[in-house]
């Protein structure tokens, strides 16, 4: 596995940023920009060796520069949402910045999404692998402590791209990591992912309410249409009345993974019958958020000429529960002073 380097492009403070490709022997080629983290580019082969880009995203850092979708994105440091942006720590209130009506979204207004990164090229026994770094400074976003992050992305000769991420606080904060890619394993502007179907590892969900976010109460999913204990079209429950897939348009929901949490296991499986490509995700986090791109619209043009209209794409976000400082007996997000968070997720592809 070798990785190249090359200009990118200019944010919006002018500073040179750089994207990086990683690439096997299969023909697996990931595009990686230190702006944002961003996952820019995936070239997957299908059943028949042909390979596509099967993430969605923009043809320029411009594109990304600006308030967006997330595509591709590191996300930080609290991904998804916050209630009423505020958590409590040591008997401490905290308020952060409410980018999402009342609530916090995804690291703020200018979130990890938004920040150059510094990258390494690092050489591993497998092959190179990117690294990239980052300080959060204590109060950014209304964040506690000075947050020192890394994000290790390495792709492997069984079709794999692992992402490892690791912080350390001066403080004790709340950390919640992940990455916000779009995926259509159909090619990233092949039309709607209905078709795709879905397995998730997990046997209830987090309940929410209209604001997408968790009330406390953790629900099964057998009987409802976030069951996806079984290999499931996207489409099949995507537009029920049951009040879940109302309230979020669709999906928009934290799934309660079967997982230890002590190594990655697998956490769900995508299966394109049209194309035969199948992406599993494997992860150490306890819960893993499955969107079915329902605010996509159709308004811009992005890479290659592509317009991505409604359930052009899906996320797999693995995380800590959303609104997890809110209910003590989810998954606690707070990281404190001499821990450290490590966590590792990967997405591999296969054919079928």
């Amino acid at each position: 596995m070798s990785i190249t380097k090359r200009f990118y492009g200019r944010t919006e403070e002018g500073k040179d940023a750089d994207i990086y490709t990683l690439s096997n022997s299969n023909g697996v080629v990931a595009e990686i920009t230190n702006y944002g983290g961003i996952l820019v580019s995936l070239l997957v082969p299908d059943k028949n060796g042909d390979a596509a880009d099967v993430v969605l995203g923009y043809g320029s850092i411009e594109g990304y520069c600006k308030k967006g979708p997330y595509f591709g994105a590191i996300i930080g440091r609290h991904a998804n949402r916050i209630e009423n942006a505020e958590f409590e720590i040591n008997g401490e209130t905290y308020h952060v910045l409410k980018n999402e009506g009342e609530n916090h979204l995804h690291g703020g207004l200018k979130g990890f999404d938004r920040v150059l990164w510094k990258a390494d090229i690092l050489q591993q026994e497998k092959g190179e692998c990117l690294r990239l770094a980052y300080r959060s400074a204590d109060g950014e976003e209304g964040y506690p402590g000075n947050l020192d992050v890394t994000v290790t992305y390495t792709l492997t000769e069984d079709n794999a791209l692992f992402i490892d991420y690791y912080a350390v606080t001066d403080k004790d904060t709340v950390v919640n990591l992940t990455n916000h890619s779009y995926f259509n394993l159909s090619g990233h502007a092949a039309g709607d992912v209905l078709r795709h179907e879905l397995m998730i590892h997990a046997d209830s969900f987090t309940a929410a309410n209209k604001e997408s976010i968790p009330t406390g109460e953790i629900r099964k999913v057998e009987g409802t249409p976030l069951d996806f204990t079984r290999s499931t079209p996207i489409g099949q429950g995507i537009n029920s009345d049951y009040e879940q897939i109302v309230f979020a348009n669709g999906y928009d929901h934290n799934w309660v993974l079967n997982v230890s949490g002590k190594t990655a296991e697998k956490a769900a499986e995508v299966y394109d019958p049209d194309s035969g490509r199948v992406m599993e995700v494997y992860t150490t986090k306890p819960g893993i958020q499955f969107y079915s791109g329902n605010f996509l619209d159709g308004s811009e043009v992005c890479k290659e000429g592509a317009v991505y209209t409604q359930r052009a794409g899906f996320c797999l976000e693995t995380q800590y529960f959303p609104n997890g400082t809110k209910h003590k007996h989810f998954p606690s997000p707070i990281l404190r002073v001499g821990q450290e968070y490590k966590h590792t997720t990967i997405y591999k592809f296969l054919n079928r």
